[in-house]
């Protein structure tokens, strides 16, 4: 008797253990890819994840232009730009932006904010949209009352302000009430196009040119 209720303890266990496994798969979201780095959401967490590393258990094995291979707890997956590990990547109709990558090995695009035009640089490193307070004055961006914070530049630390954008559009596919920081100064001298936007569309990259997409 002590046997059979072990053996019946036990599979209730590994099947606790597979549901849970397959709870943590179905959290992770492949957002972006850019050459051999892909952006995942792991258990509600982003990670910039370069070929070879490892974050909560996933280990990004390889990068392709629609798909990466993820290795989960010891299984190969292969995860197409979807919002869940084991969805087929379908394509469909969308809006779509391309941008090439310019000599600085960087992707750079005109983009309009709150209804007026700007330089934007893509950074899927940066978490919130990056603007520095003289570009903010000078596009009547009204900061002052925005949540202050210290943060770290390249000058050292500083004062910024967390605002809400009311739009941002880059060629047709516009997100409205993007969360950005104003930096005190002039730091960054392009505005850094970060994941408060980022997050929304899908990103692909292949041979210098990062292709921006979004359903309609």
């Amino acid at each position: 008797m002590a046997l059979k209720l072990a053996a019946t303890v036990l599979g209730i266990c590994l099947a606790l253990t597979a549901l849970q496994t397959t709870a943590q798969q179905a959290t992770i979201d492949l957002e972006a890819i850019l050459g051999k780095t892909a952006v995942l959401m792991i258990n509600g967490r982003r990670h910039t994840l370069r070929v070879g590393e490892a974050a909560d258990g996933v280990t990004l094995v390889a990068t392709e232009p629609t798909s990466a291979t993820l290795e989960i707890d010891g299984k190969v997956e292969v995860v197409g730009l979807s919002r869940r590990v084991g969805t087929a990547y379908q394509a469909r109709d969308a809006l779509v932006v391309t941008i090439a990558r310019d000599g600085a090995m960087q992707y750079q695009t005109s983009a309009t904010i709150n209804g007026r035009s700007a330089l934007v640089l893509v950074d899927t490193g940066a978490n919130m949209m990056a603007i520095s307070s003289d570009k903010a004055k000078a596009m009547g961006i009204d900061y002052d009352a925005g949540e202050p914070s210290v943060v770290e530049t390249a000058g050292g630390r500083t004062t910024a302000h967390a605002v809400t954008l009311q739009s941002v559009v880059v060629g047709e596919i516009e997100v409205n009430n993007v969360p950005a920081m104003v930096v005190d100064g002039a730091f960054p001298t392009t505005i850094l196009l970060g994941m408060s936007y980022l997050r929304h569309v899908k990103l692909q990259e292949h041979n210098g040119i990062l292709s921006l997409s979004k359903s309609p």
